[in-house]
């Protein structure tokens, strides 16, 4: 591996403060990184700078509102109803103008979003090299999730430090060919965190009184493209759902895309015990989760928070890219097919002793501390701290 792709066997010698651009564009990526940024101001010799491309404007914004950043560059590249390849044509020549303009000594981005391959592709053609926060996940279906099963996968073949949630993404990333010396396994930094705002930010005062009174909260999340052409049907699974289970009290941040809200809204806007709401920032959406007796979401990240948290999560796909979780027994796979939808959700809420089972199983997406681990390896690469020596 050369060093252009920031090949990390031979770490560099110590020399100034090195400047590490965090790159994002979503409010997951950003919820998931403000603690590497957090750990990364801590760690002697790094100056973190964030590099926002904006590619979902209004949630990316009320993130990281929560965790008291700002961007220090924005390439406000979001635009409405945007196609993925007119999203990469914007990003990839901006973000190498800026990565310049900010003298960037190395990148890191996040996980599976075109905002990380894109960017990954530009500092790769700058020659910065690239730390992948989130490495390794595979689904092992190109198209489920689209376009993230491949976002993941390009940006791995580019670059040089991979941070691996658990030992399982490390494996894949080694069966890829990665260097070893490159692949670190730290835990999750989603676990950093939604540990920490569901700590200190109360649950809103409407859904409070609703535990108060003996009801159940569910939090549901619904927007993955892939489930586009079948979503109105399963937001009507999800419909017959509410319908026999009364006391719950399902509240659903609609995503934004137009798409989305079409199909939805028929369905459920109308049902007493079914909230839709505009996307809610992370102040709220941690300390919902955390009060939910159930997750049900078609979304990654919150399958990592429900574990973290405790909370039983149904998936609304048919692979997950995070197995750890359904063997730990957190997350049940409920698929997309409406009435596997109603079987699974249904069985769950219909058993208490299930849902207890699964609140006890072992969250296997790390303790807490990804964050500082990833930042120590950063600064071992450019020569400034000591590789720890029970990491992988």
């Amino acid at each position: 591996m050369t060093q252009m792709t920031g090949s990390p066997a031979q770490p560099a010698p110590q020399n100034s403060e090195k400047r590490i651009v965090l790159a994002f564009g979503t409010r997951p990526e950003a919820t998931k990184m403000a603690p590497v940024y957090a750990a990364l101001s801590r760690q002697p010799g790094l100056t973190p700078l964030i590099l926002s491309t904006g590619q979902q404007r209004q949630m990316l914004d009320e993130a990281l509102a929560v965790f008291g950043l700002t961007p220090d560059e924005d390439l406000n590249v979001m635009t409405d109803r945007q196609t993925l390849a007119d999203l990469t044509g914007r990003i990839v020549p901006q973000a190498g103008r800026k990565l310049r303009e900010m003298g960037a000594d190395m990148v890191l981005v996040h996980g599976d979003t075109t905002t990380s391959f894109c960017v990954t592709l530009s500092a790769f053609y700058e020659g910065i090299p690239v730390g992948h926060v989130e490495a390794g996940l595979r689904s092992g279906n190109m198209r489920e999730p689209f376009p993230e099963e491949a976002n993941r996968r390009l940006t791995g073949v580019l670059s040089g430090l991979d941070f691996a949630p658990t030992p399982g993404s490390r494996a894949n990333l080694l069966r890829e060919g990665k260097d070893p010396g490159g692949v670190f396994v730290t835990g999750q930094t989603a676990v950093d965190a939604v540990r920490e705002v569901a700590g200190r930010v109360p649950l809103r005062p409407e859904w409070r009184e609703r535990l108060d009174a003996g009801g159940r909260l569910v939090t549901v999340t619904m927007h993955r493209r892939e489930n586009l052409p079948v979503m109105a049907e399963m937001a009507r699974a999800l419909a017959d759902v509410a319908y026999a289970y009364p006391d719950c009290h399902f509240v659903y941040p609609v995503h934004l895309n137009p798409a989305v809200q079409e199909a939805v809204r028929p369905a459920l806007g109308d049902l007493p015990n079914f909230e839709l709401t505009d996307p809610l920032d992370y102040a709220n959406m941690a300390p919902l989760m955390a009060a939910s007796a159930l997750l049900v979401t078609d979304s990654g990240g919150l399958q990592e928070e429900g574990a973290a948290l405790g909370v039983p999560v149904a998936v609304l796909r048919n692979v997950t890219e995070r197995p750890e979780g359904l063997e730990a027994g957190v997350l049940r796979l409920a698929g997309n097919d409406p009435g596997t939808i109603r079987e699974v959700i249904g069985g769950l809420l219909g058993d208490e002793a299930e849902l207890s089972r699964m609140r006890a199983a072992r969250n296997p997406y790390g303790d807490g501390q990804a964050s500082g681990r990833i930042a120590q390896a950063v600064a071992w690469h450019f020569g400034l701290a000591e590789k720890p020596a029970d990491w992988q």
